[in-house]
């Protein structure tokens, strides 16, 4: 169990990084979208391959944050049901839903879209607009992004059985966000501390 956990961390570090970049993609994208919209404004110029490179950047963004999106827990949930059950059987769940929905589905896509990628690369499929770009690029966001989703999902399954064999954290809250204990913790610790000071503060009266 400890290699699987260590590679738990691992896709959860490369997770972790591709979604602290993909921010500039988007970033990117914005600074496209509103430059191209000042040159349509201010000299009535417009270029299909800069409106094409926006597409291309908000697709790779979107894609290949799925992964990060479901380290940090972001993913949409059904959690009016899901929160009033019992922390084992929310557990549970995640495992069904990873290993027999999340799985085969990203396998499926993976499989569909692998060789659909390497035909446009090979035969250098163009867009049909004028003066648009070469598609494969765009393709490519689909199995990586896939690809690091499926990741992700084995290292939240790992996670969870570690849960479940006592040997892992509670897996079901938000990145950062802290437990019950660490909050009762943080209490007590601020409640000392202004037990200590206030004998002082009524000397300084």
């Amino acid at each position: 169990m400890q290699a699987l956990l260590k590679l738990s961390k691992a896709i959860d570090w490369l997770n972790a990084q591709v979604g602290k970049y993909a921010i500039w993609l988007i970033f990117a994208a914005t600074l496209i979208s509103a430059g191209n919209a000042v040159v349509r404004k201010v000299f009535n110029y417009s270029s299909n391959a800069w409106l094409e490179v926006q597409w291309y950047l908000f697709a790779w963004s979107f894609l290949v944050a799925a992964g990060y999106t479901l380290l940090q827990r972001e993913h949409v949930r059904i959690d009016v049901l899901n929160s009033r059950l019992p922390k084992k059987v929310q557990v549970w769940i995640d495992i069904l839903g990873f290993a027999f929905f999340l799985t085969p589905l990203c396998v499926v896509v993976l499989y569909l879209n692998i060789p659909m990628v390497i035909e446009k690369f090979q035969s250098g499929e163009m867009s049909a607009n004028a003066g648009g770009l070469v598609r494969w690029p765009v393709w490519l966001a689909l199995p990586v992004g896939f690809a690091l989703l499926l990741l992700q999902g084995w290292s939240e399954l790992i996670k969870r059985i570690a849960y479940l064999r006592g040997q892992g954290p509670d897996p079901m809250g938000r990145v950062g966000e802290k437990s019950a204990e660490e909050e009762l913790a943080e209490e007590l610790l601020r409640a000392t501390q202004n037990k200590d000071t206030a004998p002082a503060a009524g000397g300084a009266r």
